[in-house]
Formats: C-alpha cells, structure tokens, sequence
C-alpha cells in the first residue's frame, strides 16, 4: 500500500505544482473555461493545497493518517467532478479522466488497505 500511496501523494502534489505554474491551462483541460480574476488565485490556492495534500500523505511510519486523508480527498473529488458533469456545464478534455483517476486510485486503496489487513489473518491459519 505504500507504494501505492505514493502514487497517490505524486499524483496529487503534481496536479497542485501543475495548478500553481499555470491555472488557466489546467482549469481549460478540465472544465472547458477560462478563468480570470479571483479564480486564478483560488486555482493556485487549490494548487498549494493539492501539494499540502500530497506531501501530508506521504507514505511513512503511519499510513493510517495519509490513507485516509487521501481517500477521503479522492471519493469526493470523484463525487464532486461526477456532478459537475452530468450537470453538462464545465467540462472539458480531461474532465472524464479525472473521475476515472480518482475513482481508480481510491478503489486501489481501499483495496490494500483490506488486504493490508486481512493478510496477518490469512498467514496464522
């Protein structure tokens, strides 16, 4: 799961950098809009946040804590973009993967995290 949870970290803490270089490309790639103003900043305040998020999550001696921050983070990212696009408003080229992405890494985790768990009890029978 570990290494699983530093995917997740990368991926999130490359999204962030991405987000704060240059919001308006990764904004457009996503939801199809241009942004200006307050959104440029909130987009790289977003960006920040991602970075935070993946650096917190870094895997380490207790991957309780970035599991579940990650989940957490990744099944309502997943809700959230899923409603924006059956909304049919701001969707761009990269809307659908973000969804599939997000969906994905949370299904892994919670998946290593079962098996994290369950495999102690499978080796003593």
């Amino acid at each position: 799961m570990k290494k699983l949870l530093m995917l997740a970290a990368l991926f999130e803490a490359g999204a962030g950098v991405i987000l704060l270089a240059n919001p308006s490309i990764a904004v457009r790639l996503v939801f199809d809009v241009e942004i200006v103003g307050a959104g440029v900043i909130v987009s790289r305040l977003l960006g920040v946040a991602l970075m935070g998020l993946g650096a917190a999550c870094w895997p380490g001696t207790d991957s309780r804590r970035g599991f579940y921050g990650m989940t957490t983070y990744g099944t309502l990212a997943t809700l959230y973009l899923i409603y924006i696009g059956v909304r049919g408003g701001m969707i761009g080229v990269l809307l659908w993967p973000a969804v599939v992405v997000h969906a994905i890494l949370v299904v892994l985790l919670v998946g290593a995290r079962f098996r994290e768990q369950t495999t102690p009890a499978a080796q003593i029978t």
